[in-house]
Parts: C-alpha cells; structure tokens; sequence
C-alpha cells in the first residue's frame, strides 16, 4: 500500500454514507452548547469544536492538503489534538500523531517512509520536528490567517478503504512501521464501543493515553460521535493510580480506559461510592487479576493489535479472588472474525493452543508503502468466500476456553508488551549494536518484583564498559523513551545454546553485583540515606541502594514512583511530589529533598510536635 493511494472508489461512494466527521457534526447540530472536551482549565463545546476544526479544514485545504493525502500532528496531549484531527479528516487527509518527545532521527525515518507532505506543529512542538523536504507548519504563528476564514467547510467524500489515521509501531527490522487504518474499520470500533458500553451524551470519558498510542483513537472518537465529553487527565495524575481514582471520582468519569500495569493498581484501591465510572476499560498487556466485589465499576479486559483498530476481542471480567487461570480476553468484537488457528492454518479444538488470526471490519488497510510486509502479515482468509479477505497474523498465542472466550498465552517472537507499547526486542538491540564500546548484546524482558515488564540489557563491552548515563544517552537519541531498557547487566559473554544462538533462559536475573551503575557503590552515610536507601532497595527488590545510584536506572518507574512516595510519605511524614523524584533520582538528592521537606514543616510547629518528627529520623520505617 503506498502513502499516495487516495481511495479509488471514493467516487463510487454514496453521498449520504455517515462517517466519522459526518456523526460528530450531526452531534454539533443537536447539541452546539453541550460540552465536549476539558483539559483542566480549558473547554470547549461542540460548536467550538466544529468552528475552530472547520476553519483550520479550510486553511490545511488551502495549503495543498488534499483528500487521501497522510498529514503529520505533531502536538502535546491538550483538546488542541483533537480539534487538529478532526480538522485534517474534514480536509479528507488522514492524520499521522507524533509525539513530541519522539527522538528527532527516529521521526525523520518515520515521516520519510510514508513521503508526509505536511506536518502541523506549534509554538511548543516546532523544534521537535526536524526539517526535510516536507512542510512545517506552525499553526500558532498561522492563528491569525486561520481565524479569517470560515467557520463551515465542505467536507469531501471519502471510500470505506481510505485512510483514516495512521500509527507507528514498533519493528523487528530496527525501523518502525506504520499501520494505515480505513475510515469504515475506525467506525466500526466508535460503533461497537457506543453499544458495548451503552455510551449516550450524558456519559464521561477519560483521555489519559499518549497520542501516539492507539489507545487515544479509543478514548476521543467513540463519545464525540455519541455526543458525550471527553476530559483530558494531566501528566502527573495519569502516573499515578491513587490520584487517577481520585480525578475520574471528582470529574464524574463514567467509562475510563487504563493500561493493564496502571489498572491492576487502581484494582487494588479503596473506591469511593461517590464514583460515577460504570465501566473501567483495560488492555494492552496481560492482566493477571480479578476485581473483588466491592468495586463499583465494571472490569473489561481487551484484546487488540494495532492493526486491528485498537481493539479486536473484550470481555468482562468478573469478580473472583483465587481464580485457578488469568482472565481471558473475551470474544471477538462486532463485525471481527478472530481464529486459532496450527501452523498448517487449520482450526484447533477448545483448549488447543495456536496463533491467533484476526479479520473483518477492524483490520487495517496495511503498511504504508511496504507492499512486501503487508503481503507477509495481512494473509489470504481460507474460511472466507470472498477472494479478497484477509487475516492478520498476530504471532500471539492463544486457546479457546469451552465457553468461547479466548485465552492469551504469550508471543511466538521477540516482541513485547512494555506499559501498554509494542516493542520489538530486536529494534532495540540493532540500534544499541552502533555503540562503539558494545561488541554484544541482548534485549530480554524481565518481571521486577510487582510482577510488570521490563526491558534489561545485557551488554558485553568491546573495550571499556559504558556507563549507563551515556548508554540510555545514546538509545533516547535513536528510540523514544517506553523503549529504553530499564536497566543494563555486564556481562564477560552472551549464553548460547548448542546451534550457536543467545540462550534466553540463561540470562542472569538482574543483581546486586552485575547492574550496570552511573557511578561507583558508595553507602549512604548520613541517617535519612540510610533510611531513604533501605526504602528504595526494598521496593526495587534489591539487596541494597548505592547513595549516588539512580532510581530509574534501577528499574523502577513511574508506578513504583508513586509507591516510592507513598513509603516515604510514612516513613517521614513528608509529602514528596512525584515531578521531584524525577528531578532528584538518585538516593543523596532524594534523601536532601525530605530532609529540607522536614525542616519545612518544623518551621510551623510546636517543639514537642518537633521532636517528634524529628525521632523519625533515627528510628527505621516499616518496610
């Protein structure tokens, strides 16, 4: 499939078909005034939202934007994404996110295999772009000329087939690839999700997922074409799984999706009965537990590759303590075709494993300009009398459970589930092997101690070993960050089996002795590193923390973040903002931050209550 592929029955199209773009301007006809996204202070309504995506459809036209044409968005997650988007298919494009934090290099692969045009950024994304022979276009610098046009646009026909969006993943090869989705396979998932989940203008939804994530398409199109609000949650709460329960209680969130490691936490919290969510949403990894019966929402675990349209199986999960398997994935979705099938492409009975073969209306028209890989992914349907039918080769594995739902086993490959992102252990890998100082290595995905993913590097140096700052220096340059190995292990050399390849099963768990740290061990000295120290090591599962050593280059994340806060908040009775650990990860800054948190709070207080707080300091915390 080319970039250039325009839709050639779009022609052919009857004009009253509704699409998209057609649904949500039929909910600014009914409800102009209703709101329909919030991002903190900012909000507009559907009126908003029509005039200002209408004038900038008119402005992308007048630029050269053409129908079946792929645009670049470049923009930060705020309501500009989806006035943007929206704007772009009313032009008859298809938009390509970007997120800004994509390492220049890597975004120029990426723009230059699919021959993008145009690339809308703005007064904060500009830079992030680099400059080649396609078009940046500021749009706060354009503003002015974008207001005087006209708030109504004619908006053209487009075919089934034609793309819609388009969202890169991860690759085997070392490059991404991306994935070009139709307009009829992203209505079919705005449809199932607003019967499955009974979505109608009253409803909430929440919008927490990076825009490169195709779980954002998700989050933003079902309840705009429903007629519904969507409220954009901030960085800093979409970390963390307390603060996250406790917007979508205060926002009255009634259907809210959750990256499976961030729902499996908000799982294990208190709920309020106040809460408004009927509907918690999870996917994009496996998760390994049950609500208990006291959550007040409903649990729906989802299935679905993003050349599925996002999701492509879902099922709710009950309430159970002790279950004897995972929860499955539930049945296949509206209009989806899902099967298990052998290596010789034939059916397996209940309880059989296979690889699991997914077709119907979510599949995704294939990569752009890669004719070769799609041929090779995207095969023929055997069980479909239609010649042109296809099948995604998924490479999960997966059986049928005798009640029909479906049960997911893993991967046949090297690719990966890491917070919710495909990764392709063997992109991360090539682009390591350009270091100089690296003469092996390995990418391997490990369980820490919560029982989440990570990536750990084994390396064996060609010389002198690299540090670890200047190891994730170098990837952050060539891969964007949910794809840097958490932590690097030295090794003398690889394992290997007896035909001569990296023995998986023999890479050492991450230890004490083999992690790869930014500086020589030194013990903490002072009481608060000690006490801050031991805090660390045990939540990283390590037998203990070097006072100059990195939080994040120990594995931990944003979630072990939050519980890094958390023991320290009852160990020092300090209120620790999760930015701060961000700032100040290594176990001296942290340690000097409660410390000047603690003379804080003494200023204000009584000397007793002093004291008291004081003796925190010499006494060990429960860990």
């Amino acid at each position: 499939m080319r970039s250039d592929e325009k839709g050639s029955d779009v022609a052919e199209v009857k004009q009253d078909r509704q699409f998209l773009v057609q649904i949500i301007q039929r909910q600014v006809e009914l409800r102009p005034d209703a709101l329909a996204i919030s991002a903190g202070r900012d909000t507009i309504t559907y009126r908003q939202l029509a005039n200002r995506s209408n004038q900038l459809a008119n402005y992308l036209s007048s630029l050269g934007v053409t129908a079946g044409s792929v645009v670049g968005l470049c923009v930060n997650r705020s309501l500009n994404f989806p006035i943007r988007a929206l704007a772009i298919l009313k032009a008859g494009a298809a938009y390509l996110p970007l997120e800004p934090k994509t390492p220049s290099r890597r975004l120029q692969t990426m723009l230059e295999s699919i021959q993008v045009r145009f690339v809308l950024t703005d007064s904060e994304t500009a830079q992030s772009v680099p400059s080649c022979d396609w078009i940046k276009v500021d749009l706060d610098a354009s503003l002015a000329s974008i207001k005087c046009l006209p708030s109504e646009s004619e908006v053209p026909p487009v075919s089934p087939r034609q793309t819609a969006y388009v969202i890169f993943t991860s690759g085997s090869t070392g490059e991404p690839k991306p994935v070009a989705v139709g307009h009829d396979s992203l209505l079919n998932l705005v449809e199932w999700h607003n019967r499955a989940f009974r979505v109608t203008t009253e409803d909430r939804g929440s919008q927490l997922a990076s825009i490169g994530f195709d779980a954002a398409v998700w989050e933003i199109w079902p309840y705009l074409a429903a007629g519904a609000s969507v409220h954009f949650v901030d960085d800093e709460t979409r970390a963390d799984p307390a603060k996250l329960r406790d917007f979508l209680t205060k926002e009255k969130i009634t259907v809210s999706f959750a990256p499976t490691p961030l729902a499996e936490h908000m799982l294990k919290l208190p709920w309020s009965k106040e809460a408004a969510l009927r509907f918690l949403l999870t996917g994009a990894d496996t998760l390994h537990c049950y609500p208990s019966p006291t959550m007040p929402f409903t649990l729906v675990n989802n299935y679905g590759p993003t050349e599925c349209t996002v999701v492509a199986t879902s099922g709710i999960v009950p309430a159970k303590s002790g279950a004897d398997r995972l929860p499955p994935i539930g049945r296949p979705i509206d209009n989806v075709e899902v099967y298990i099938l052998d290596y010789s492409m034939q059916k397996v009975g209940p309880g059989v494993t296979g690889e699991i073969y997914i077709g119907g209306r979510g599949l995704a028209l294939g990569y752009l300009n890669d004719p070769a890989l799609t041929a090779d992914r995207f095969v023929k349907d055997p069980f479909s009398a239609d010649t042109n039918a296809r099948l995604y080769r998924t490479g999960d594995i997966g059986s049928y459970l005798p009640d029909g739902q479906i049960t997911f086993h893993g991967r046949s490959d090297d690719q990966v589930k890491i917070n919710g992102f495909r990764v392709e252990l063997n992109e991360v890998a090539s682009v390591l092997r350009r270091y100089p100082a690296i003469r092996e290595t390995v990418i391997s995905a490990r369980e820490n101690e919560a029982g989440e993913k990570q990536l750990v590097a084994y390396i064996v140096p060609a010389s002198t070993m690299p540090s670890v700052g200047e190891l994730r220096d170098f990837l952050s340059r060539e891969v964007p960050e949910y794809m840097l190995p958490a932590m690097f292990i030295r090794m003398e050399s690889l394992p290997v089996t007896s035909s001569g390849k990296v023995d998986r099963q023999a890479l050492p768990a991450p230890s004490q002795q083999n992690i790869l740290r930014e500086e020589a061990f030194q013990n903490p000295s002072s009481a608060t590193e000690q006490r801050v120290g031991a805090i660390v090591a045990a939540l990283l599962g390590l037998q203990q923390v070097g006072v100059n050593d990195n939080f994040f280059y120990l594995g931990g994340n944003s979630l072990f973040g939050t519980q890094l806060i958390a023991r320290l908040r009852d160990g020092f009775q300090v209120e620790v903002p999760l930015l701060k650990l961000f700032d100040h990860p290594t176990v001296a800054e942290l340690s000097l931050e409660v410390e000047r948190m603690m003379f804080a709070r003494i200023e204000n207080m009584s000397e007793e209550e002093a004291q008291r707080l004081l003796s925190l300091n010499t006494t060990q915390p429960s860990l």
